[in-house]
C-alpha cells in the first residue's frame, strides 16, 4: 500500500483526514502524522513515505521548508498542499517544487478524493518525475487540465486554478489534440524526450497549453477563434507538428477532436480526438486523424443505433452467445433502413468501441484483434460476412478476457500474500513482479477473490494479529508491525473495522 504522511498543525484537522476517506479503497494507509515540518522533517528518514500531506502555514517549520527538504531526502515524494484562502503567493512557489495538488481549507472531499485517484493512477504507473526547473509548475498544470478535460473538477474551482496557472483558455473556442507515440505503448516511463521536444516546437504559441495525461499521452488543447482560416491553419500546424516528430518517432499520431464552442465543452473534443487516434489502424500511413474527417467519411457521423451499454455490460459478463445474438438483431433491424455504406460504417464504428472497451478494462494496448476485425468489415462484400465479422471480434474480445481469468497470476499473488504479508505490498510491486497493469491486476483479483486488494491485505493482515494476540504475550504495537503495519492508528482502526473491538479488548475477551 502507499504510504501517506500528514502534517498540518491543526488537530482536527488530522483527525478529520483519518475518517473522511476510505484510504484503504485507494491502495493507501497513513502511516504517521506530525504537527509541524520539523517534526515531519525528523521522522522521514525512518518512514519511507510515497504522498505527502501538508498544510502551508505552520511553526517551526512552514510546509514550503517542508517540501524542499523532504525532496532531498525523497526526490519521488507526492506532494499535495492544504492551504487557506489568502495564500497565493505561497502556493505560486509550491509550484516551483513540485505538488500534486492543492486544497483549500475547508477541505472539498471530492477534489481531495479526486486528486488522490490521479495521485494513486502516477504511482502505479511508476512515473519518473521530470527535472528540469519547470516541472512543479507542469505537473500540477498536469492535474487540473487532466481532471478538466476528464469532467473530475467543478467550473469554479477549474477557473480559479486556471487563473493562478496563467493558463490561456479567454478565445471562445477550445480543440483538444492527442499526441501518442505508438512504438512507446506499453513502456512504464512516461516519454520525456518526446514531452520536452513538443515543448520546443510549440514555444511561444501561447493559445497552446500542453500536458501529459494519465495514459501518458501528450494533449494540445487549442483555445482560438471561430475564424474558420484559424482552424485551417491550426490543422495545418498540427499536421507540420506531426511531420517533424515523425523523423525522431516515426510510429507517432496525433488525433484532434472537434472544434468546440467553450470551456466545458472541451471534454467532448478530448474524447473525440482519443477517438480518432483508435482509426490509425484503418490509416496507418496517415500522421494525424481529424475526427471532422472522418465524420465527413460516415465513420462516427450518421444514425449509429448501437445500444452500447447493453454492450459493455455482456462484455463483462463474458456471454459470448447474448453478444452474437444481440449484434445479430441489432443489424437485422437495420439493413433496410441503412445503406450498406452505412452498415459498414456501423460495423467499423462497433470494432473501435470493442477495442476501448477492452483496453478500459485491461489498461493495456491490445491491437492484432481489431486490425484484422477492421480489415474483414472493410472487405466485407454480404450483410452476412458483415455480422460473421463482428460476431467473431466480439468472440475474441470475450477470449482475451477468459484467458485472463485462467491466468495463475491470482493464486500466485495469494501464495506471496500468505508468504510475505508482514512486508510492504502493493499492486505496483506486485505488478511488476508478475508483468501486469497494476490496476488490471487489481481488477482481475477482485473478480476471482470478490475483494478488492486493500481489503483482503487487511483482513489477512488482522487475522494473522488475532492469532498472535491469542496465542503470545507481545505487546499490541509488536504484533501489529510483525503483521505489517507501522502506523498504531491505522492498525487500531482497521482492528476495529473488520472484528468490531479494540485489539486489547480482544486480548482479553476474545
Amino acid at each position: 500500500m502507499y504510504k501517506v504522511f500528514i502534517v498540518d498543525d491543526e488537530p482536527f484537522i488530522i483527525e478529520g483526514l483519518y475518517d473522511i476517506v476510505d484510504w484503504a479503497a485507494f491502495g493507501m494507509e497513513i502511516v504517521n502524522h506530525a504537527s509541524n515540518g520539523q517534526a515531519a522533517l525528523q521522522a522521514l528518514p525512518c518512514q519511507p513515505v510515497d504522498i505527502l500531506i501538508t498544510d502551508i502555514s505552520m511553526p517551526l517549520m512552514n510546509g514550503l521548508e517542508l517540501i524542499r527538504e523532504a525532496r532531498l531526502l525523497q526526490p519521488e515524494l507526492k506532494v499535495i498542499i492544504l492551504s487557506g484562502f489568502n495564500e497565493f503567493e505561497y502556493l505560486k512557489e509550491g509550484m516551483k517544487l513540485g505538488i500534486e495538488n492543492y486544497l483549500l481549507k475547508p477541505i472539498n472531499v471530492d477534489e481531495l478524493e479526486s486528486t488522490l485517484r490521479n495521485t494513486e493512477a502516477k504511482l502505479d504507473q511508476l512515473v519518473t518525475p521530470r527535472l528540469e526547473e519547470k516541472y512543479g509548475i507542469q505537473i500540477l498544470k498536469d492535474n487540473i487540465l487532466h481532471r478538466w478535460l476528464t469532467g473530475q473538477i467543478a467550473a469554479a474551482e477549474f477557473e480559479e486554478r486556471a487563473r493562478v496557472m496563467n493558463l490561456s483558455l479567454a478565445a471562445p473556442y477550445v480543440t483538444v489534440a492527442v499526441l501518442r507515440d505508438q512504438g512507446q505503448k506499453g513502456q512504464v516511463q512516461r516519454s520525456e524526450l518526446l514531452f520536452a521536444q513538443v515543448e520546443q516546437l510549440v514555444a511561444g504559441q501561447s493559445h497552446l497549453n500542453l500536458f501529459q495525461d494519465m495514459d501518458g499521452d501528450i494533449v494540445v488543447v487549442a483555445n482560438t477563434g471561430d475564424d474558420a482560416g484559424e482552424t485551417d491553419r491550426l490543422m495545418s500546424d498540427l499536421q507540420e507538428l506531426a511531420d517533424k516528430l515523425a523523423v525522431t518517432y516515426p510510429d507517432l499520431h496525433i488525433g484532434a477532436g472537434r472544434l468546440v464552442h467553450g470551456l466545458y465543452q472541451a471534454p467532448a473534443s478530448y474524447e473525440q480526438a482519443k477517438k480518432a487516434l483508435q482509426y490509425v489502424m484503418i490509416y496507418p500511413d496517415r500522421r494525424m486523424i481529424d475526427y471532422t474527417m472522418l465524420d465527413q467519411r460516415g465513420y462516427t457521423g450518421g444514425p449509429f443505433f448501437i445500444d452500447w451499454r447493453a454492450y459493455a455490460k455482456l462484455i463483462l459478463s463474458r456471454s459470448t452467445e447474448q453478444l452474437a445474438a444481440q449484434i445479430r438483431t441489432d443489424f437485422e433491424q437495420h439493413r433496410h433502413q441503412l445503406t450498406p455504406e452505412q452498415l459498414q460504417n456501423t460495423a467499423l464504428e462497433v470494432v473501435i468501441r470493442f477495442k476501448m472497451e477492452l483496453e478500459s478494462i485491461k489498461h493495456v494496448e491490445e491491437t492484432a484483434i481489431y486490425q484484422q476485425g477492421l480489415r474483414l468489415v472493410l472487405d466485407s462484400i454480404s450483410f452476412e460476412e458483415l455480422v460473421h465479422t463482428l460476431q467473431q471480434v466480439a468472440a475474441r474480445t470475450v477470449e482475451s478476457l477468459i484467458q485472463d481469468l485462467r491466468n495463475p497470476v491470482v493464486s500466485q499473488v495469494l501464495q506471496h500474500i500468505e508468504n510475505h504479508y508482514a512486508e510492504e505490498l502493493s499492486l505496483k510491486l506486485l505488478g511488476a513482479q508478475y508483468h501486469l497493469h497494476p490496476v488490471y491486476l487489481g481488477q482481475l483479483f477482485h473478480k476471482e477473490t470478490g475483494e478488492t486488494f486493500a481489503e483482503y491485505i487487511n483482513k489477512y493482515r488482522i487475522e494473522r494479529a488475532k492469532e498472535q494476540l491469542r496465542t503470545s504475550n507481545l505487546k499490541v504495537h509488536e504484533i501489529a508491525r510483525n503483521v505489517g503495519y507501522w502506523e498504531m492508528g491505522y492498525f487500531y482502526k482497521q482492528f476495529r473495522k473488520y472484528v468490531g473491538i479494540s485489539p486489547t479488548d480482544y486480548r482479553v475477551f476474545g
